[in-house]
């Protein structure tokens, strides 16, 4: 698994600037007049912890949803560059093995991790949510300028981010028969947020065309503070749209 999420950071992160080693004709004047300064960027795809220890177990789809409001400011010497930055909102969702259960509202020195058995009464589904205010940074390229709709990109930058929320959601409470305690609707939330680093710093690389880019993420700092809880690193992948 490691080897697979180091090719694709290094795809993404260095292998789309091949494009960038294309000649460019000094002599021909970029129109930008047409082109816009200011959008919107989304991002949705899978997150998945790395390094976790075996007594973390997660399944089913973890997933991320980001939305950003982005300026670009074109380099004058060669406007295939150019650099942007914003601000935004970034979550993150992390599901548990059917059978965990963690307790952000334990007293413990540490986050607890439960495992419950089949004959215990237990939620079905949970996860562990986390939602960030994150400044973007990204250097970009384009291989057509002037219309950037109509053209290949890529960027290569770093996000940097401070916690609003940090809380698990549990979904329908089940006793050892598997009957449903309060139906299958109910759900559980509970907040906390002391277990989780304040601060993200992740590396990001996208790559596509026009509106469409695939893009990866690595958080290098962790997902719980030091001591609280087990150290893992969050690696994302997937799908970004966007005007620029």
């Amino acid at each position: 698994m490691k080897k697979v999420i180091l090719s694709a950071v290094s795809i993404l992160f260095f292998g789309s600037f091949l494009l960038a080693q294309a000649p460019t004709t000094e002599s021909k004047k970029i129109d930008l007049t047409g082109r816009a300064a200011d959008h919107l960027m989304f991002q949705f795809g899978s997150d998945m912890w790395t390094g976790k220890p075996d007594s973390v177990k997660t399944s089913g789809f973890s997933r991320h949803f980001n939305v950003y409001f982005m300026y670009d400011v074109p380099f004058k010497k060669d406007p295939h560059y150019s650099v942007a930055f914003g601000l935004g909102i970034a979550t993150s969702n992390i599901f548990m093995d059917d059978h965990t259960y963690v307790d952000v509202q334990s007293p413990s020195t540490t986050l607890p991790f439960h495992h419950l058995d089949s004959t215990r009464d237990h939620f079905t589904k949970q996860k562990i949510a986390t939602m960030y205010v994150q400044a973007p940074l990204e250097l970009r390229y384009f291989s057509d300028p002037a219309h950037p709709n109509k053209s290949w990109k890529s960027a290569v930058g770093v996000k940097i981010g401070t916690l609003l929320k940090g809380y698990t959601k549990s979904k329908n409470y089940v006793r050892s028969d598997a009957s449903s305690v309060y139906g299958s609707s109910y759900i559980e939330k509970r907040y906390n947020k002391r277990w989780f680093d304040a601060t993200d710093v992740t590396l990001t690389g996208r790559f596509g065309y026009g509106i469409i880019s695939l893009d990866a993420g690595y958080q290098v700092t962790g997902v719980f503070r030091d001591g609280l809880g087990p150290v893992v690193n969050k690696f994302s992948f997937g799908l970004t749209i966007s005007g620029l």
